[in-house]
C-alpha cells in the first residue's frame, strides 16, 4: 500500500477518533458534574422520588434535569444511549495504531537506540502491553476489588507503572507514550462495553418488567464510570504529547510519563472534588497536583534527554572551535534530513515534507535553524530512530553552526 492511501487512511482515522473522543469525554465530564451538583429530593421517603434534580442554563433557554432509577415507574421511550461515542473512539484509536505503526512506518515503533528489536517483536510488545493492562485492570475489579478495594487498586497501579516504564525501555519514547493512552483509553471503552451498557440492559430489563430497580447494579456502573472520568486527562495528554519530542524524547521519559498520568488524575479529582471538599483537603489535593506539574517542568527542561548525550558532548567538544559554514551544514542536512524534509522526498514513508518542513533552499533551512538544532542536536528525535544513520560529528556541526548564527555564506 503506497504512502499516501496511508496518509489518507490516517486522515480520516484522526478525524473519527477526535471528533468521537470530544462526543465521549464531553458526556463523561457532563454526567459526573451532575451527578456531583444534583439537588437531593427533600420527598426521598416516596418510593418513587427522584435522586437529585436540577435546573441549568444554555444556549437559549432553560433546562430542567432529574436523575430516577425508575421506582415503580414505567420504561420512558424513546430512551437515549451513550455508548456509541465510547465505541466509535476506541475503534478508531485501534485503527490508527495499525495505520500509523504497526502496518506501516508513518512513526517509529521500534527505536534501535533504546532497544534492537524486530518489527513483529516490537509490534508484539505494544499490543501485549494494551491487552496486559486491560486483564490486569478487569482481574482487579472483578475479583479483587470486590473484596479488597484498596489492594486492587495497589495492584493496578503498581501493574500501570511496571507497564509504562517496560515501555519505555522497549519502544521509542513517542510510541511508549502513546501505547499507555491506548492502553488507558481500552480499558475505559472495556468499561463501558462490559460493565456499563449491560449494568444498563440489566436495569432497563428490571424496570421493563416491573421488577424494580437494584441499586447494586447501578452502583457497578457508577464506580467503573467515575474510574473512566479520572482517565480521561491522562489519556489527552498522552495522545497530545507526540507534538513535544523534548518530554518523550528525554533520558527520564518514563518519570515524565508517570507524572502526566498522575498530575492529570489528579487535576481531575481537584475539579470533581472543588465545591465539596473541605478547603484543607483541597489546598492539600492542589498542592500536590501542582508539585507533580513542577516536578514535570524541572524534568522536561533539565538533564539528560537522550542515551546518546555523552557522545554527543564529545563530538560537540570536538568542533567547538571550528568555523563552521553554511555549505558545511547543509551537507548534513542534504544527506541526513532532506530525504523526507523536501518537495520531492526520496523516503515517502512518512508522506512529504512531514509537519510542512522543507531543507530544499537556504532560506528554508536557515528558518528552521532553531528547530534543527532541537530536534537533532538536543533532543536526538530526528531522524526517527536515527532511520538515516546520523552521527554524532554531523549532529554536532549543526549544533555549532546554530551556534554561529546560522549565517549563509
Amino acid at each position: 500500500m503506497s504512502g499516501s492511501v496511508f496518509e489518507l487512511l490516517d486522515l480520516i482515522a484522526r478525524w473519527v477518533h477526535v471528533i468521537a473522543g470530544i462526543m465521549w469525554i464531553g458526556n463523561s465530564m457532563l454526567f459526573n458534574w451532575l451527578d456531583r451538583s444534583l439537588v437531593t429530593n427533600p420527598n426521598t421517603d416516596r418510593a418513587n422520588a427522584p435522586v437529585g434534580t436540577i435546573w441549568l442554563l444554555h444556549s437559549g433557554g432553560f433546562y430542567y434535569v432529574e436523575k430516577t432509577l425508575l421506582h415503580g415507574q414505567a420504561l420512558p421511550h424513546p430512551l437515549h444511549w451513550f455508548k456509541w461515542q465510547a465505541y466509535t473512539t476506541w475503534i478508531s484509536g485501534v485503527a490508527l495504531l495499525f495505520i500509523v505503526y504497526y502496518a506501516s512506518d508513518r512513526a517509529v515503533l521500534a527505536d534501535p537506540s533504546v532497544a534492537q528489536l524486530d518489527r513483529p517483536i516490537a509490534v508484539g510488545v505494544g499490543v501485549g502491553s494494551i491487552v496486559l493492562g486491560w486483564a490486569l485492570y478487569e482481574s482487579m475489579q472483578r475479583v479483587v476489588a470486590p473484596r479488597a478495594p484498596v489492594l486492587a487498586a495497589t495492584v493496578w497501579i503498581g501493574g500501570l507503572i511496571a507497564i509504562a516504564i517496560g515501555l519505555t525501555q522497549l519502544l521509542s519514547g513517542r510510541a511508549a507514550f502513546l501505547h499507555v493512552g491506548a492502553m488507558l483509553g481500552t480499558i475505559m471503552a472495556g468499561n463501558v462495553a462490559m460493565t456499563i451498557v449491560p449494568s444498563q440492559r440489566q436495569l432497563v430489563a428490571s424496570v421493563g418488567q416491573g421488577r424494580g430497580v437494584d441499586e447494586s447494579i447501578s452502583a457497578r456502573a457508577k464506580r467503573v464510570s467515575i474510574h473512566n472520568n479520572y482517565f480521561t486527562f491522562p489519556v489527552i495528554a498522552l495522545m497530545v504529547s507526540s507534538h513535544f519530542p523534548a518530554v518523550y524524547g528525554h533520558g527520564r521519559n518514563w518519570l515524565l510519563l508517570l507524572v502526566i498520568v498522575a498530575s492529570g488524575a489528579g487535576v481531575r479529582h481537584v475539579l470533581n472534588l472543588r465545591f465539596t471538599y473541605p478547603r484543607w483537603k483541597l489546598a492539600l489535593a492542589a498542592t500536590m497536583v501542582a508539585s507533580g506539574v513542577a516536578l514535570f517542568a524541572i524534568l522536561s527542561t533539565s538533564g539528560s534527554t537522550s542515551q546518546a548525550v555523552a557522545a554527543g558532548a564529545r563530538a560537540a567538544a570536538a568542533v567547538a572551535n571550528r568555523a563552521v559554514s553554511f555549505d558545511d551544514a547543509r551537507r548534513v542536512i542534504d544527506r541526513r534530513c532532506a530525504a523526507c524534509h523536501s518537495a520531492h522526498p526520496s523516503d515517502v514513508t512518512f508522506g512529504a515534507a512531514p509537519a510542512g518542513v522543507m531543507f530544499d533552499t537556504p532560506e528554508q533551512i536557515v528558518s528552521r535553524m532553531a528547530r534543527i538544532r532541537e530536534r537533532a542536536v538536543v533532543t536526538h528525535t530526528m531522524p526517527p530512530a536515527n532511520k538515516t544513520r546520523i552521527t554524532d560529528e554531523e549532529r554536532a556541526i549543526l549544533g555549532r553552526w546554530v551556534e554561529l548564527g546560522g549565517v549563509v555564506r
